[in-house]
């Protein structure tokens, strides 16, 4: 992104001043008034994506699940495609609706970025919420029998990812919430990642919003510093949105705004995506590009110092 200059620097802080909705609380159990603003803007999709910066954060985590929690029991969601593994391999399909099993034994068989304590409270209140709602379930999507084939570049795995979104909303008709990383739910038509090597395609957010339109609605979850990441570059869209001086906010990007904000909003930007390969001494190399924050998000949350995710026992 280029540089912004001072003046609309100082134009979109005090719009972020104006427009930002304070979140108040990491707490999952905490009263959800505070994510209200948040979901009313995007409550009416089909799919709701809620991307992360980073996997690994104890705080973006929390948030996710808050929201996950908002659109179920007041927007009603029903289903959570849990990205970058198989919920059926593992048996968390059968535990969410059925109770059997134990799900921090069952998540020890996961990728590492589901071995948290963090997801394993996703799956006890799913599995709590079905225990009231027994007639009305919130369930796990679970893959079909297609996937990408072996050698399959990156491309090819966003769009069979998208394909498997698709697919289950169109077969069970349930709203769904899309729990991923940022890199993949942001609308990239196409988009540019810049680790392990520079790779320029639509993703699956790109795919989603072609199919769905208006119907998928992508928020992006950013930070500004914490854990090893350092205060981010000023070329980096987080160092602007870290302008605003609250501990963590929501912004519908989709709000009237002034001359210089929309320019901001629409120009190239670049956002921090914190990957499996991620070195901190190279931090300005593991970013987001060609697009727009007006493009990628319909909405952003922002956090201005996140700590890191709780490892389970083992992990």
């Amino acid at each position: 992104m280029n540089r912004t200059s001072a003046t609309a620097a100082e134009a979109v802080a005090d719009w972020l001043a104006q427009q930002a909705h304070p979140i108040n609380s990491f707490d999952t159990n905490a009263a959800s008034d505070d994510l209200r603003p948040l979901a009313d803007a995007v409550a009416d999709a089909e799919i709701v994506a809620l991307g992360v910066g980073s996997r690994s954060t104890h705080e973006l985590s929390v948030l996710q699940h808050r929201m996950l929690r908002l659109l179920v029991e007041e927007h009603g969601f029903r289903s959570l495609v849990l990205e970058g593994d198989d919920p059926a391999r593992l048996g968390l399909d059968t535990y969410v609706l059925t109770g059997a099993g134990d799900p921090q034994a069952l998540l020890a068989e996961a990728r590492s970025f589901w071995r948290t304590g963090e997801i394993l409270d996703v799956l006890r209140w799913m599995r709590a919420h079905n225990e009231r709602n027994p007639h009305d379930p919130v369930q796990l999507a679970v893959p079909s029998s297609q996937s990408p084939p072996p050698g399959a570049g990156l491309a090819e795995i966003e769009r069979a990812m998208a394909d498997e979104a698709i697919r289950w909303r169109e077969r069970t008709r349930q709203k769904t919430v899309y729990w991923g990383g940022l890199a993949h739910t942001a609308v990239g038509d196409p988009r540019s990642v810049s680790s392990p090597a520079p790779e320029t395609h639509r993703n699956l957010g790109g795919h989603l919003r072609e199919h769905f339109g208006s119907g998928y609605a992508s928020v992006g979850l950013t930070f500004h510093h914490g854990i090893d990441h350092p205060v981010p570059r000023r070329e980096f869209a987080e160092a602007l949105l870290g302008a605003a001086d609250l501990p963590a906010y929501s912004l519908d990007l989709r709000a009237r705004r002034p001359a210089d904000v929309d320019a901001w909003l629409g120009a190239p930007a670049m956002t921090r995506v914190v990957g499996p390969f991620y070195d901190a001494r190279e931090d300005a190399d593991h970013h987001l590009s060609g697009g727009s924050l007006a493009e990628w998000f319909d909405a952003v949350v922002h956090v201005r110092e996140v700590t890191r995710a709780r490892p389970l026992q083992g992990s």
